[in-house]
């Protein structure tokens, strides 16, 4: 029987969520490869692009990667939008809007999402998201089913306020919390529902 890895790690801004350099043009990126010495055939259960942080699961079965990526499994997401968020676009991204995906227009799922108050306390990596004098910003936790290419920034910026940063912080049951960015918890298993 084959022993498969599973990893909790929170991935920090400016790495991509894979282990290879496939790519010529992407020559001085920062690879998930570079935080550990995960074993051999190590993957990503689902991405956050290399403007995301937060919580991203790895393992060594792809069997687990599929009941990841299901619509049976939520995936909360802390997002810092540009503007003061309003009820109306909180209630618009709840109803599902109107996204582009390779060109087709796509109309999301109905969703979870409220505005954050207080503002969330992740540290910024020292990495300086705006100057308040360019205009305020406001935080919102959405929370969807589906994993549609970038589509979290997409909704926020279909309702008129765009995303300045995304945190992923809970896959079903599993919760980024205090997890420092670069961090990896090695786990037996995924605990994901409630039932388990």
């Amino acid at each position: 029987m084959t022993t498969h890895h599973h990893f909790i790690i929170h991935k920090p801004y400016g790495y991509l969520s894979q282990f290879v350099n496939n790519q010529t043009k992407r020559k001085n990126k920062k690879l998930l490869g570079e935080l550990n010495d995960f074993p051999e055939g190590t993957m990503s259960i689902g991405r956050l692009d290399e403007d995301s942080e937060g919580l991203l699961l790895l393992t060594t079965d792809g069997k687990v990667s599929e009941q990841v990526r299901s619509k049976k499994i939520e995936k909360e997401y802390y997002v810092q939008l540009d503007g003061e968020v309003t009820e109306e676009a909180i209630q618009q991204l709840k109803e599902g809007v109107e996204i582009g995906i390779r060109g087709q227009k796509y109309m999301t799922m109905p969703c979870k999402a409220a505005r954050l108050l207080p503002a969330p306390d992740y540290d910024t990596n020292k990495r300086k998201i705006r100057d308040d004098r360019h205009g305020s910003t406001s935080w919102a936790s959405i929370t969807v089913i589906e994993g549609k290419f970038r589509q979290v920034r997409k909704m926020t910026a279909a309702v008129g306020f765009p995303t300045l940063r995304l945190i992923r912080v809970r896959i079903g049951k599993i919760e980024l919390d205090k997890l420092p960015a670069g961090e990896i918890i090695a786990v037996d298993r995924f605990r994901l529902m409630h039932e388990e």
